[in-house]
């Protein structure tokens, strides 16, 4: 009898560039392709609202995939620790593959997986599949880490060698037999009523093929202006494969190899943004506590803000500036937000308002369909100066000349705020500053149909920079 070889998927829903899965396919064993939904292990950060709705769709095209190789995806719900030595003991399994993950308590688990099988006498084997380069591999001189992005960067394109992804199995023999499986719909990841991610539907395909799709469509269509157009949100200027590759739908490798042929200049800002993301897993292997605690310990005892109706304005794109509010609508709507309104409205909630940098990365956390624990926490705290190389405290982002710069036009505004939409341009940013009998010739009442400034930005901005010299 030959013994199967469990391959356990976690954030690597693919089948090209896997390495677990291709080793455990070379090697002609019966395949057990699992997937564990395992909410305790995670705690506070078990995966968000918006991250389940993606989650359900793409578990449901990798079983369609793998059905059509005549295979399954076998969904258990639980503890890993107990359901894979389980598994492994009633199918007499031989070895157990799987893609590294990098949370704390992904690493932890895995640490003590490895020794359960140990006793088992069953191999245990890892890969590096979801990162270009592994948090441990890069040391400072001193044989510490980088804590600034730009020398971190520079140090790993000097000895970064990027090999070919691997190609999809011509063939994976599946184990057949006494698979006890969940069924994707008993979990209930998709909202019941209010359907409130019907917006996603609109914007969105999770899969592996999508993946792709996004990739090639950017290719084609935006890498070239990319380095130009990538700020401005009311342009298709970004590839939007953000939830993909969170997802491990598509691999770093596959982008970055597809990115060779291109110009320079877009080549090289997109592939920082991928750095950026290896920095962020950096940071959080080196630092666990970057998602709960501040990565500048002076910050432990800065004098955040609580303010309940400040937070519920700003989460529900009510703030009465229409850039950051288009921002936190578009959120609410598709589960996404374009990266340069991500910083703006992090500065308006942790400078303008001085609310906790948590309460917004808690509420990306749960509204994203990209929510990354590494990527979320870094981004958060670099935007509220407390991070690894944060921005200046003094850099405190203007909502309304960032408008008038990144959406000259106001289309993102009038797309997202569409009670603003009648606006002259010259009112759209502020609309505070147009005459009343202007607004109201446009149907707009300040107060009724969109709301006064929660704060005056020129006033958040003094006490902001007062606070950061505590």
């Amino acid at each position: 009898m030959v013994h199967p070889i469990i391959v356990w998927l976690k954030n690597d829903l693919r089948i090209a560039d896997n390495p677990a899965l291709h080793a455990a396919a070379a090697t002609g064993h019966p395949l057990v392709i699992l997937y564990i939904l395992d909410d305790a292990i995670a705690g506070k950060w078990k995966i968000g609202g918006a991250s389940r709705w993606w989650l359900h769709n793409s578990l449901k095209a990798l079983n369609d995939d793998l059905k059509a190789m005549g295979g399954l995806l076998t969904l258990r719900l639980g503890d890993a620790l107990t359901i894979i030595p389980d598994m492994v003991t009633k199918l007499k399994a031989q070895a157990v593959y799987w893609n590294r993950s990098y949370e704390p308590y992904a690493l932890r688990q895995a640490e003590q997986l490895s020794r359960v099988l140990e006793k088992l006498q069953v191999e245990a084997k890892t890969f590096q599949g979801n990162l270009l380069i592994e948090p441990w591999e890069i040391s400072n001189k001193q044989g510490g880490y980088y804590k600034v992005f730009t020398q971190y960067w520079q140090s790993c394109l000097k000895t970064l060698e990027v090999p070919n992804p691997l190609p999809r199995p011509l063939k994976i023999a599946f184990h057949r037999e006494d698979i006890v499986s969940d069924l994707l719909g008993d979990w209930k990841l998709l909202p019941v009523k209010p359907n409130w991610a019907k917006g996603f539907e609109e914007l969105w395909r999770p899969g592996e093929k999508h993946a792709i799709r996004n990739l090639e469509r950017f290719l084609e269509n935006s890498i070239a202006d990319y380095d130009r157009k990538r700020d401005f949100p009311a342009e298709v200027g970004t590839s939007q494969l953000s939830p993909y590759l969170h997802f491990g739908e598509i691999s770093p490798r596959i982008i970055w190899k597809s990115l060779i042929p291109f110009l320079e200049a877009s080549k090289e800002r997109y592939l920082t943004e991928i750095g950026w993301r290896e920095f962020s897993y950096y940071l959080l292997y080196h630092f666990p506590k970057l998602p709960d605690e501040p990565f500048n310990n002076r910050f432990k005892e800065f004098p955040w803000e609580d303010n309940d109706n400040r937070l519920h304005a700003w989460q529900k794109g009510l703030t009465g500036y229409p850039f950051v509010d288009a921002g936190m609508r578009q959120l609410w709507h598709t589960g996404w937000m374009h990266n340069r309104v991500r910083m703006i409205v992090a500065s308006f909630l942790t400078k303008d308002l001085l609310i906790p940098w948590q309460k917004g990365e808690s509420w990306f956390w749960d509204t994203l369909v990209d929510a990354d624990l590494a990527n979320n926490s870094a981004s958060w705290q670099w935007v509220a100066g407390c991070g690894a190389d944060a921005a200046p405290y003094f850099r405190i982002f203007n909502p309304v000349l960032q408008g008038r710069k990144f959406d000259p036009d106001g289309e993102y505004i009038k797309k997202w705020v569409p009670e603003l939409g009648q606006l002259p341009e010259k009112y759209l940013h502020c609309p505070w500053e147009a005459p009343e009998v202007l607004l109201s010739s446009f149907g707009v009442k300040l107060g009724y149909t969109y709301p006064y400034p929660i704060v005056d930005h020129a006033e958040a901005r003094i006490a902001a920079l007062e606070a950061f010299k505590y």
